[in-house]
């Protein structure tokens, strides 16, 4: 009796293959120096430009950093070098962010895989999915206010409003578009509807998801600030809004700074992850 094998692009992955490992930690200093190089050059730039024009509003970066320091970064060994202000308003900012993500992605997905496999109900729900993600977000803030009052339930709402429609949209995408050969495959084997899901449907779909996750966790950095703006009482945003009315613009800037450095730390953290988890699919796009 002859034995039918799963296609190789179905097949749970063990992690990177050697060879692919080897090629991501194959970075020469010549390499390294290509990629960074830009960024010393502009931070200099930005030095000249600032002290040469001596405006209050522009202090230039040396005295942004130090002002930093000072402000959140001089605190004990014990507390991971954070002072009391930067305790009493990262944190809460981090949770707003992370708990508005989250939310979305869990509920961003679940609707998208029905909306996708679905054709009635995505032709029912689609207008309503069109006009709400055309609503610009920061015009619902004040029904939020009325609905949720000022706190944090009114700013993860505006974080899960926005960076939904991303995830959504992606996520109904790659349900949709399944490829006929794994819906062949689920009935040839008689995969159950658990099965099929797991096995086929979800894998297919996970690359769009993927990236609509990584789409939308840089968009809520973004809406986490702008929540923050509006009657917070702590939060990356309070700080930068209140350094500003006291007139601290090193203080300002370094809160500016700072979200751009966390941007970029999650953005890079997300890729490292996604490819982790998605170097099966990598693997099989170079076999065919």
């Amino acid at each position: 009796m002859s034995v039918t094998t799963v296609p190789e692009d179905l097949r749970g992955s063990t992690g990177p293959s050697p060879s692919s490992r080897s090629r991501s930690l194959r970075l020469s200093p010549a390499t390294v120096l290509t990629r960074v190089w830009l960024i010393p050059v502009a931070i200099a730039a930005w030095e000249l430009a600032t002290r040469q024009a001596e405006s209050f509003y522009f202090p230039p970066p040396s005295a942004i950093v130090v002002r930093m320091y000072d402000l959140w970064f001089s605190g004990p060994a014990s507390h991971l070098f954070l002072t009391e202000e930067a305790a009493e308003n990262f944190g809460p900012s981090l949770g707003r962010l992370f708990g508005g993500w989250i939310i979305a992605c869990v509920v961003g997905i679940t609707l998208g895989i029905a909306l996708g496999r679905s054709s009635a109900l995505y032709d029912y729900i689609n207008p309503i999915v069109e006009f709400a993600r055309a609503t610009p977000p920061p015009a619902l803030i004040p029904l939020f206010i009325i609905i949720f009052k000022i706190g944090t339930p009114m700013q993860l709402a505006t974080i899960v409003y926005t960076v939904i429609w991303p995830i959504l949209i992606n996520t109904v995408d790659g349900a949709r578009y399944l490829d006929g050969v794994h819906a062949d495959t689920a009935k040839v084997f008689g995969l159950t509807r658990a099965q099929r899901f797991f096995r086929i449907i979800l894998p297919a779909a996970a690359p769009k998801i993927f990236a609509g996750m990584r789409v939308s966790l840089s968009i809520a950095v973004i809406l986490m600030v702008v929540s923050e703006l509006v009657g917070a009482v702590n939060g990356i945003g309070f700080l930068i809004l209140f350094k500003q009315q006291s007139f601290d613009l090193p203080g300002m800037w370094g809160g500016v700074v700072l979200l751009g450095l966390l941007g970029y730390t999650l953005n890079a953290s997300f890729i490292m992850i996604e490819r982790r988890v998605l170097s099966w699919h990598r693997r099989a796009r170079q076999t065919n």
